[in-house]
């Protein structure tokens, strides 16, 4: 099952950061971006594997992560500086989709690789302090905190310097809330994910058992 936590993780992190460019609004609350209700998945699939896996293989799936999008830079750069034949007339709308400023990229993956790790180490911190019981702590707990620092740090560091401190405080306030909410919204999910491993795996290692009796 782990194959499937990590395929999973690094194609969503993959199709969040292509889904980036499109902004949506919720009302006159917030304008947030399409990568956002993609994104806020990874957290919970990581918890997942931080409370059946350990926290060893839970940062090997965030390393893998990484790396998968440093590579889909590289070669989606490669791709966009590759001549387009007479027949693409798409090139500018291409470009405008997959080619993010450097500074928004390098945002990314600092938070990304701050925030993930930091939510790696709080929820095992707490499964060690609480074993199987109160998951819901745990989960929540990491992913708030987590969440909190991904957005600030990404921010941050991709827009700080254009426009003010006050514009600032506001974005980082109202993704975070978003998250916050999508945080407890997911939980559920997280139950759901660890039961259902936790079953097969049980039953996989009981079928053996039974076939050499």
């Amino acid at each position: 099952m782990i194959f499937y936590l990590n395929g999973i993780f690094v194609g969503l992190l993959i199709l969040a950061n292509i889904v980036a460019v499109k902004l949506f609004s919720i009302g006159n609350f917030a304008i947030l971006p399409a990568a956002v209700i993609i994104y806020i998945f990874t957290y919970p699939l990581i918890d997942v594997i931080v409370e059946v896996y350990g926290k060893k293989e839970a940062r090997r799936t965030v390393q893998a992560g990484l790396i998968m999008q440093i590579l889909a830079l590289i070669f989606i750069t490669i791709t966009i500086h590759l001549p387009a034949a007479p027949v693409f007339k798409e090139q500018s709308s291409f470009e405008t989709i997959l080619n993010g400023s450097f500074r928004v990229i390098i945002a990314s993956l600092i938070s990304y690789a701050v925030s993930q790790n930091l939510d790696v180490f709080v929820f095992n911190k707490l499964k060690s302090a609480h074993g199987q019981k109160k998951l819901w702590l745990r989960n929540n707990a990491s992913t708030m905190l987590s969440q909190l620092i991904d957005t600030t740090i990404f921010i941050t560091i991709a827009f700080y310097g254009t426009m003010p401190i006050a514009v600032l405080g506001s974005l980082i306030l109202t993704q975070y809330i978003f998250k916050f909410f999508a945080a407890i919204l997911t939980t559920p999910l997280v139950y759901l994910l660890v039961h259902l491993i936790r079953k097969k795996e049980s039953q996989e290692r009981v079928h053996p058992l039974q076939k050499e009796a």
